[in-house]
């Protein structure tokens, strides 16, 4: 069942190969690490008076069971599905189970200027927006959006 910030954390998921931010192709990623996207989370969640639930996985189905897990636990997801954006039924299908809670797909990078293959998403099928292309800044708008569809309202300026 769906729950709002004031009582359930926005759970942030992270796909393959994020945990090498700042280290893997900065050229396309940039220098920010995982921690810093966690602490821009942080600070862009506490304007609305919420928490964030931040997680990171190279493994499917660990990401399919935290989905499941935010699906009664939390107000909304974020996630970054990484590679599996463009191969994941089992991730749509588990989003799809999650009925009335807010969903926002974020990519640092705009997967529409790079390899053909990117330009697919699966996960966009269930997303109720999708950002990419503003670099970690997307997280911190992902969050927010979330918030708002969660019916929350800024607490702070």
């Amino acid at each position: 069942m769906p729950r709002t910030l004031a009582d359930a954390p926005i759970m942030i998921l992270n796909g393959p190969n994020l945990n090498l931010l700042g280290h893997r192709q900065p050229e396309v990623y940039g220098s920010d690490t995982l921690a810093d996207i966690e602490a821009l989370c942080v600070k862009a969640v506490a304007a609305y008076g919420g928490t964030v639930d931040f997680r990171q996985s190279n493994h499917e189905g660990e990401l399919v069971d935290w989905i499941q897990e935010a699906r009664l636990n939390h107000a909304g997801i974020v996630i970054n599905p990484a590679a599996y954006s463009h191969t994941s039924v089992a991730i749509l299908d588990a989003l799809h189970a999650c009925e009335g809670l807010p969903v926002v797909e974020v990519h640092i990078s705009n997967i529409h200027r790079r390899e053909q293959f990117r330009h697919h998403s699966y996960v966009s099928q269930r997303a109720d927006a999708v950002i990419a292309g503003c670099g970690v800044q997307g997280y911190a708008f992902a969050v927010q959006r979330v918030a708002t569809l969660a019916g929350a309202a800024r607490t702070q300026v």
